[in-house]
């Protein structure tokens, strides 16, 4: 089998925490090598236990940390350009975070360090990807038994935002993953946005836009709808159903426990993305530590991370604006498959 990888976790929030844990606890072939963090003290409870684990303020520090082989970036958006190109510098590969960067810009930049590479170093961590109910229901659309999709009708409800959460936040931040799902599902990409803005709920922060209703069009013509609430209240809720042509499949309606007492019958509903696509972001990191360790990049790639920011900043627009807004790409680098499947 070899040495395990050593990686370096860039951030200990509560992503990088969850992901310190996961790669010492739960996915085989992988050691914490370092971790950083701003917050010293978060990043040594990060690490607390974990034999041989070197713990900085410096991203790059971390970088250089002796047995370091690849790094995991789940630092603030803004800190992400910077550390994937201090790692393209290093040859180390990289598991990212979404967003891949804060604005389309600053993605580009890193489409385009990487295209000058070569060759591929980064996966961008769209986590629905290795969700077991949305690979079944890629399976199921790619074998053609449903004919054409023609419609994707999506949900995404969350308890409560976090303070300070905007409202081109419900887009660029909760709807970047049915943006990211939807271009893989359909493997095509989505061309313009519309935005609807229903009364706002009560549940909702002061100046808050929330709920929001997200309209986009693909290459094809298909339309992919997203009711996107996050002070539903209640739960965290994560729907698709696919309409095509021959049929339809829906997923996210399951995704719960039932626990029965002699007061009656209760279904559990997940209060945070971490608990409902725990074993999502399980697969993830196993199958990138697997594919590292091979020598190979696989999963969703920096262009993917690029073409979900320059849709969101397009939903933005329109959010603001009140219009359908076109979705304009940059050329693509041969370096890149038309939609990383």
């Amino acid at each position: 089998m070899g040495e395990p990888l050593g990686v370096a976790v860039l951030g200990a929030g509560n992503m990088g925490a969850d992901h310190v844990r996961r790669l010492d606890r739960v996915v085989g072939g992988a050691r914490v090598a370092a971790v950083a963090d701003p917050d010293i003290e978060r990043a040594r409870a990060a690490g607390a236990g974990i034999a041989g684990v070197r713990v900085h303020t410096d991203p790059e520090a971390a970088l250089d940390a002796p047995g370091v082989a690849a790094v995991l970036i789940a630092s603030p958006a803004p800190a992400h350009e910077a550390a994937l190109l201090a790692a393209f510098a290093r040859n180390l590969p990289v598991l990212c975070e979404k967003p891949m960067a804060p604005d389309s810009a600053g993605a580009l930049r890193i489409v385009a360090a990487e295209a000058r590479l070569g060759r591929r170093l980064a996966q961008i961590g769209f986590m629905r990807r290795y969700d077991a109910e949305y690979l079944r229901l890629k399976a199921l659309l790619d074998g053609g038994g449903l004919g054409r999709p023609l419609m994707l009708h999506c949900v995404h409800r969350n308890v409560s935002s976090p303070p300070g959460f905007t409202s081109a936040q419900l887009i660029n931040s909760s709807v970047s993953h049915e943006i990211d799902a939807a271009r893989w599902l359909l493997g095509e990409e989505l061309t313009a946005v519309t935005v609807r803005r229903p009364v706002s709920s009560d549940g909702a922060p002061e100046g808050l836009i929330d709920p929001q209703f997200v309209l986009f069009e693909s290459e094809r013509g298909a339309l992919v709808d997203v009711e996107v609430f996050v002070n539903c209240g209640f739960g965290y809720q994560v729907r698709c159903e696919a309409v095509c042509e021959a049929g339809s499949a829906r997923i996210g309606e399951e995704h719960a426990m039932v626990v029965t007492r002699a007061d009656g019958a209760r279904r559990e509903v997940a209060r945070d993305y971490l608990v409902r696509f725990a074993d999502a972001y399980d697969r993830e990191m196993r199958d990138w530590v697997d594919a590292v360790r091979a020598g190979r990049v696989t999963g969703p790639s920096a262009w993917d991370g690029y073409a979900a920011a320059v849709v969101a900043e397009a939903g933005v627009r329109a959010l603001e604006g009140g219009g359908r807004v076109a979705v304009e790409l940059a050329p693509r680098p041969d370096l890149y498959a038309a939609v990383s499947r």
